[in-house]
């Protein structure tokens, strides 16, 4: 073949790639523990919609829901194979990757939803830059909101509370030592398994957001629920760095940019929900139940001996006084 031939047919040969690879479907796999028919799933839902439509139908979603992909830790070791593409965690999740975030958690530490924004917007483009060095994009906080106690006896002081046969999730430093400094025996299980031992009487206590303890159906084996959050449980999409790199530069940042807008819908529709879950909750037989006068106290001197116990080493504690440094600039701009 003449040289001049040759490198047009080369060139025909380029430009037919280019054009196939920029016609290929992406699918993007995702894993969640939420279950199919929740409002994160409907979400989802609009969001793989929208996406289809900003790319001409060339990026599509596999979701995976009701935990059919496994637990947190399953999912995360299944995207480090490349089987999955995104998953939904909750910081034990998170801190399989970046022990760090895990402060976010801490017991007693937050008062509303505002300081929660306040302080995980301070810190998101420090926690991006920690997960980025580990693989994943973090595509913006997904908080499950705040937890409650959830058991079959009710609890209005720390005594009650170490009657309880409480549910420990498997492998979770930061619940494990906040339970170590209430002095309550835990039983670890992962969270797949918790429906079943409620139903076996294995455990008779839990913890865990309303609305997800309605989505999950706990709350037909408990009766009540102590209207006093221990913590605010932070939560977030990853996605691997591996999967977003493959994606061209252009479908690349709209994914990116609309995951994020997707992401903080998620957080303002889970505050929603939680918040009429109360009501949903004590309608099919909840009982809400108070704590006894200064028995707070007993609690939150146990957060912050918690919070002292894991500086250092769950997370360093110039990043726990930048944390309180954070809520006491909020507080006084927001000081009644």
């Amino acid at each position: 073949m003449h040289l001049n031939h040759f490198s047009r047919f080369i060139i025909v040969l380029l430009t037919l790639a280019i054009n196939l690879w920029s016609q290929k479907i992406h699918t993007i796999k995702i894993a969640t523990v939420a279950p199919d028919g929740s409002s994160w799933i409907r979400q989802f839902r609009q969001f793989e919609k929208e996406m289809s439509e900003l790319t001409n139908g060339q990026m599509k979603f596999r979701i995976y829901a009701s935990g059919v992909q496994g637990g947190e830790k399953d999912v995360l070791r299944k995207m480090q194979l490349g089987q999955l593409d995104v998953g939904t965690f909750t910081g034990v999740g998170l801190g399989e990757i970046v022990p760090e975030v895990r402060i976010f958690d801490l017991p007693f530490l937050f008062r509303n939803s505002e300081e929660v924004d306040y302080v995980a917007n301070a810190l998101f483009d420090e926690f991006q830059a920690k997960f980025n060095a580990k693989g994943f994009f973090l595509a913006g906080w997904a908080e499950v909101g705040f937890v409650y106690l959830f058991t079959n006896s009710p609890v209005t002081n720390l005594s009650d509370f170490r009657n309880v046969k409480m549910w420990l999730w498997k492998g979770d430093p930061l619940a494990k030592a906040t339970f170590d400094e209430m002095k309550i025996s835990a039983i670890p299980l992962d969270i797949t398994d918790v429906h079943t031992s409620l139903q076996t009487g294995l455990i008779d206590g839990v913890y865990i957001s309303p609305y997800a303890g309605l989505a999950l159906q706990w709350h037909t084996k408990t009766k009540y629920m102590l209207n006093y959050p221990l913590t605010n449980s932070v939560g977030a999409i990853l996605i691997t760095t591996k999967k977003l790199n493959s994606i061209p530069e252009d479908m690349q940042k709209i994914f990116i940019e609309k995951t994020m807008e997707n992401t903080r819908q998620i957080v303002l529709a889970s505050r929603k929900d939680n918040i009429e879950s109360i009501q949903v909750l004590q309608d099919n037989g909840v009982i809400l139940t108070n704590l006894k006068k200064d028995a707070a106290t007993d609690f939150i001197n146990a957060g912050i001996r918690t919070r002292d116990r894991l500086a250092g080493d769950l997370y360093p504690r110039e990043m726990l006084d930048r944390v309180l440094t954070l809520l006491d600039e909020y507080r006084s701009k927001h000081a009644d």
